[in-house]
């Protein structure tokens, strides 16, 4: 069955089929050559029981929320701002475009939205400047990535949803290691820039009034953040109830912005339900291909194979690791995570590791799957900003970023409690 998923997944993806589609085609298969009973005559209940979900309503208002956010203009000026603060470091905006990656991100919640608003706001400042164009590019794509790991995140919704762990928890697990991650990043600029000071472009160096008066830029990403997360862990909200009130807070935010009218709001209902429309249809369409997968007796093939071998608990991890990193060169990440997380997770939780724990890890290395080639999309969101130049700039400058993913890796397994300390202590 392995093989004729392997296989399967890699020759309908290089079709060129909605990953969807590929999804229910494969699940189609299973039933026909590998099951003892017609699993399509589930097929009703399956989709309805995983779609009747109130988590799931998460998904598109925190979309909504990042796409009032950008057409707001709230990003820019964040961005401007975060410039006349760490503009006289080695690197210069390549800083700027870490930072407000990670800000911005705990407001969307998404990489591809955060990659995209950075991209239009950064790449004509760094042309204007002189920045090395490789490295440049490289940071937007690998700031974006901190989308689905800092709060609030559409991918851990995902996690939670596939594998009932508690949202909050895994909001508070993804915290520090985000916060560490922006710091590896800049950190990787700070010492390449070091190394070679043409990367980096012209020092600048701002007044303490000008960084003083533009910090009040800063502050709309703020509040939205503390509404969201504020209400999560005081009790007022549920996640779902959370993303409500940032859908609101954020419309509020606009209109203190003079951006809030009929057309920009139309143009963000129209970007979110295109958007949701194809994260359900995937989420829906891997719900039933897990369904197949279950009763055909994947998960007793691998726990037999695993008792097998006599995979000691780390060494099971490092292989799902290596599936992790093998298969993000070739899938999209939500589609990577909704097919391996359900046959995946429960076999490493029953080696003792924490559920919480391995979702942030499942989410660093599809983070990675976000900047490596030839599928990694936020190296395609910076590309579309920038037509007519090489692509190979994106993909080289995003490899050092990729180096500090591995260091924030290997910290997590060495030492659990960067992930485990803040939910457990609040």
């Amino acid at each position: 069955m392995l093989p004729f998923l392997s296989i399967g997944v890699m020759v309908l993806m290089l079709t060129g089929i909605p990953i969807s589609i590929v999804l229910f085609l494969l699940a189609f298969g299973i039933d026909q050559w590998f099951a003892i009973f017609p699993l399509t005559r589930a097929l009703g209940q399956n989709l309805w029981s995983a779609a009747n979900s109130f988590l799931l309503i998460a998904i598109p208002l925190f979309i909504l929320m990042g796409e009032v956010i950008v057409r707001a203009g709230i990003a820019e000026r964040a961005y401007r701002s975060l410039d006349h603060w760490l503009s006289w470091l080695p690197g210069g905006l390549l800083h700027a475009n870490v930072m407000t990656s990670m800000l911005f991100s705990a407001t969307s919640g998404s990489s591809v939205a955060t990659a995209a608003t950075v991209s239009t706001v950064a790449l004509p400042q760094g042309e204007k400047l002189g920045y090395d164009p490789k490295l440049f590019c490289g940071s937007i794509a690998a700031g974006g990535t901190l989308g689905i790991l800092i709060p609030p995140s559409i991918n851990l919704i995902v996690y939670g949803f596939l594998t009932e762990t508690s949202i909050p928890r895994l909001f508070m697990a993804g915290l520090i290691p985000g916060l560490l991650l922006t710091a590896l990043f800049m950190l990787v600029t700070l010492v390449a820039c070091r190394l070679k000071p043409s990367l980096g472009g012209p020092i600048r160096r701002s007044t303490w009034s000008q960084r003083i008066r533009s910090s009040v830029f800063l502050f709309p990403l703020l509040v939205l953040f503390a509404a969201i997360v504020g209400s999560i862990y005081s009790g007022l909200a549920t996640p779902t109830e959370a993303a409500a009130i940032g859908v609101l807070v954020a419309m509020v935010l606009a209109a203190c912005n003079r951006r809030l009218d009929w057309r920009m709001l139309q143009e963000s209902l129209d970007s979110t339900l295109r958007t949701t429309s194809m994260l359900l249809f995937i989420i829906l369409a891997a719900s039933f291909l897990n369904f197949a997968l279950s009763s055909a007796g994947l998960p007793r093939q691998l726990t037999a194979f695993i008792n097998t071998h006599e995979l000691s608990p780390y060494m099971l991890l490092m292989v799902v690791i290596l599936v992790y990193i093998v298969l993000g060169f070739f899938i999209e990440t939500l589609s990577l995570m909704v097919i391996t997380i359900p046959i995946l997770a429960p076999l490493v939780f029953a080696a003792g590791f924490d559920p919480v724990w391995f979702g942030i890890i499942v989410i660093l290395f599809v983070e990675m799957a976000l900047i490596t080639p030839p599928v990694g999309l936020n190296l395609y969101i910076v590309q579309s900003a920038r037509p007519g130049k090489p692509f190979s700039d994106v993909v080289i400058g995003a490899l050092p970023y990729i180096v500090a993913m591995f260091i924030l890796a290997a910290a997590l397994i060495a030492f659990p409690q960067i992930a485990l300390w803040l939910p457990s202590t609040l």
